[in-house]
């Protein structure tokens, strides 16, 4: 895996996400408390968690990792929390004829901020990050399991998304005490795969769960601040199946990372 020093301060817009402690201890489901059958509003009085793992086409360790994230994803297998996921392409990994074509530099640049705020001096996929407050190799489920019970017992804000016909109206409100923070609008996507050529013309076939599409900023928060609402309009590219889009939303302080709050609302 491609490694590199972090040189200066990069800028808090660039990102927030993972970097993680290199270990190839791969999930199964077989260890999980698998969650119950509940009723709808159950799930929804559920303390919600992001999970963002940084992952490449290239990676030999992700496979395992990419899988993971796709199972905390469908099978929401934690009673304590609903989990939403996203997964980030790092480009430091594309060499000049074989690009992962969901790979982008603000998404290395973001691995970078993390490093910052985790104190490593440098970075590698696949890695996770739960809440920007926990860390660990995308491959471990001892971590990601503690990391997101405990992500869960954190006081949130409450995140509302409502659907428009051509535009979304989004409510914070209830935000705990907190530093300046950012509101971020995430789209990804779900159905996504890739063929990766080896040596001898043998392919290995790679499915992506959470694929981030776009990120941008919605707006700030002060210290002070306790609720925002805000209307944005409904954009995706034509190439995006709208049937697989969905669209999150989450609050993060600018310096320490953390992440406030977070919802989510799918296109189909």
């Amino acid at each position: 895996m491609k490694q590199f020093l972090l040189f200066g301060f990069l800028t808090i817009f660039s990102g927030f996400f993972a970097y993680g402690f290199q270990n190839n201890t791969s999930i199964s489901a077989s260890p999980i408390q698998t969650k119950q059958s509940t009723e709808q509003s159950d799930k929804q009085n559920k303390p919600t968690v992001l999970a963002e793992l940084y992952t490449a086409e290239r990676c030999p360790n992700c496979p395992p990792a990419d899988r993971n994230l796709a199972f905390f994803d469908k099978e929401q297998p934690f009673q304590q929390a609903e989990i939403i996921t996203l997964a980030l392409h790092v480009d430091y990994s594309n060499f000049d004829t074989r690009k992962d074509k969901f790979s982008s530099p603000i998404f290395s640049r973001r691995q970078d901020i993390y490093a910052q705020k985790f104190r490593i001096n440098s970075i590698f996929t696949p890695q996770m990050v739960v809440d920007g407050e926990f860390q660990f190799a995308g491959g471990n489920l001892e971590k990601a399991q503690k990391a997101i019970i405990e992500a869960a017992k954190t006081q949130k804000a409450k995140v509302e998304i409502v659907r428009g016909e051509d535009k979304f109206n989004i409510k914070i409100s209830e935000l705990p005490k907190h530093e300046n923070a950012t509101v971020f609008l995430a789209i990804a996507e779900d159905g996504l795969g890739s063929n990766i050529y080896g040596t001898e013309n043998t392919v290995a076939k790679r499915e992506y769960t959470s694929v981030l599409r776009e990120l941008k900023s919605l707006g700030m928060l002060g210290t002070q601040q306790n609720n925002l609402e805000i209307e944005t309009i409904m954009q995706y590219q034509p190439s995006w199946k709208k049937e697989n889009l969905k669209f999150i939303v989450f609050v993060q302080e600018n310096m320490s990372r953390k992440i406030l709050g977070v919802s989510r609302i799918n296109l189909s």
